[in-house]
């Protein structure tokens, strides 16, 4: 045996091994091409290459979001979005990375019929194919949303990966290369921005509410002007003996406090300050509340778990119902309720420019208006006194359960009656954009050179300038001198799906 050693051989050994390898698969690649190639395809010669050309700039999966979308359900707009996000980061990862990193060339066609053959060749390389990852990626973004929706997805997008190989365009290895990239694209977009299955909700007791299978006993007052008025009448083709009240929104209060007197259970249909509303009236006559979103704002009915009439009708029908918390504000010689958040300081200057100039400009372009006010201005909005030092501070929230992060989503609640005010604070200082985006950052910390949170079961505020705007569930009110937040504890039973993950 020889002691001596030549690794610069061995080296050579392992490399010549590797490069046997990599030709070995090629080759077996190139097999299975022309494999498909000379295999009929019953069927396939009039689909599969327009279904391939439909695919072409993400046009067929634009077009099935949109229609997703179409359909008016929240979780397939949601499922639609996620499919697109989806997308977007395959389809950037292909250019920027994929083509870029291993240049191989196209196929050649000659063993491909000319009645498979796209009109118009690409002349990027092969490796890894586009198509299969783009459609991979929004299917498998659906899926992870909606399953139903990525199941009826599914065939499609294989068939347009399968499209590639038929087309003579790409080897087989290319269509899984791209469609392995595109679904862990979709899982990228799933550990950014969670889905709402992710978001698990803490079991609760069940309350005592009783089932209507056809409705009878329960009156929904609904806000006309929040354009509710499909979801409504879907309601009651599931819940025929519903009794509807609709109204203007200067009428809800007391359409709500007449509803009350004869109904077994209180329904709303309206944005979270409609609820709100709603939810003041169940608490005085001891009622049941249903609330079926709708409006702009729906925060307590996602956080709930109903996201359309199908979730109500079938938690109304079974009685499924939960108790949650409320909290009462008491400022002067006034005092209210909210579900949601209450917030003093950016927050509330921002709802009262956007909604002076919403229905002039819209929603969206009156929100933006009503940051860049904020945020250029030269004052704090808000001061209060700490341990007898006034402090400007930019924003304090309070929200009725504590608001969790995953990811880069807004923050969520995951239990409605945990018993805690979730105070978060961003501290004054110059240059309040740079404030603000740090705290959101943030996120949950509990502390940052910009902003503090604090779980508590009470808050009381002391202080706090005449005038001051104060804005809860989407409602802007002043206030002054001193603001006391006290928790009522499952203090609301309300009909919600128990069986549901959303």
């Amino acid at each position: 045996m020889n002691p001596d050693l030549d690794l610069t051989d061995l080296d050579l050994t392992a490399r010549s091994a590797g490069r046997s390898a990599l030709c070995r698969l090629l080759d077996l690649d190139g097999r299975l091409f022309e494999a498909a190639a000379g295999r009929h395809w019953p069927g396939a010669e009039r689909v599969l290459p327009r279904l391939s050309h439909s695919a072409n700039h993400g046009v067929l999966w634009f077009t099935t979001a949109a229609a997703m979308a179409a359909s008016r359900t929240p979780r397939a707009r949601r499922a639609a979005a996620r499919g697109l996000a989806s997308l977007s980061v395959a389809s950037l990862a292909i250019n920027t990375i994929g083509k870029r990193s291993v240049r191989r060339a196209r196929p050649v066609l000659d063993p491909v019929p000319l009645v498979r053959q796209l009109k118009r060749q690409p002349i990027t390389t092969s490796f890894p194919s586009g198509h299969s990852a783009s459609a991979a990626a929004f299917a498998t973004g659906v899926a992870l949303e909606s399953p139903a929706w990525g199941a009826a997805l599914a065939p499609v997008a294989f068939s347009v990966a399968a499209s590639r190989v038929y087309t003579g365009v790409h080897f087989p290895s290319d269509v899984l290369a791209g469609a392995a990239l595109g679904a862990g694209a979709a899982f990228l977009v799933r550990r950014l921005m969670p889905t709402r299955a992710q978001v698990r909700r803490r079991a609760r007791t069940r309350a005592e509410a009783p089932a209507l299978p056809e409705g009878e006993g329960l009156v929904v007052v609904t806000n006309h002007a929040s354009g509710t008025a499909d979801r409504v009448r879907a309601l009651q083709g599931a819940l025929p003996r519903t009794e509807v009240v609709e109204c203007a929104p200067e009428q809800v209060g007391d359409e709500l406090a007449k509803a009350a007197a004869r109904a077994r259970v209180l329904g709303v249909c309206g944005g979270d300050g409609t609820v709100n509303a709603a939810a003041r009236v169940a608490l005085q006559h001891g009622l049941p509340l249903a609330v079926l979103p709708g409006g702009t704002l729906n925060h307590f009915a996602l956080d709930l778990g109903v996201e359309d009439e199908r979730d109500l009708a079938r938690a109304v029908r079974r009685g499924e119902a939960v108790r949650v918390d409320a909290v009462r504000y008491v400022t002067g010689e006034s005092e209210g309720l909210f579900l949601n958040t209450l917030s003093l300081g950016v927050y509330p200057e921002l709802v009262r420019v956007r909604e002076r100039w919403s229905h002039r400009i819209g929603g969206w372009p009156a929100g933006l208006l009503g940051a860049l006010r904020v945020l250029r201005a030269d004052r704090h909005p808000l001061e209060v006194e700490l341990r007898g030092v006034r402090r400007p501070l930019w924003l304090l929230f309070v929200g009725n359960g504590v608001y969790h992060r995953m990811g880069l989503a807004p923050g969520r609640r995951t239990d409605l009656s945990d018993g805690l005010l979730d105070v978060r604070v961003v501290h004054g200082s110059r240059r309040p954009a740079l404030r603000l985006l740090a705290a959101a950052a943030a996120g949950p910390l509990t502390r940052s050179p910009a902003h503090s949170a604090v779980q508590v079961g009470r808050l009381r505020l002391t202080g706090v300038t005449p005038g001051t705007p104060m804005a809860y569930d989407g409602e802007v009110t002043t206030v002054s001198g001193e603001v006391t937040l006290e928790k009522l504890p499952e203090a609301l039973t309300v009909y919600r799906p128990l069986n549901t993950a959303s």
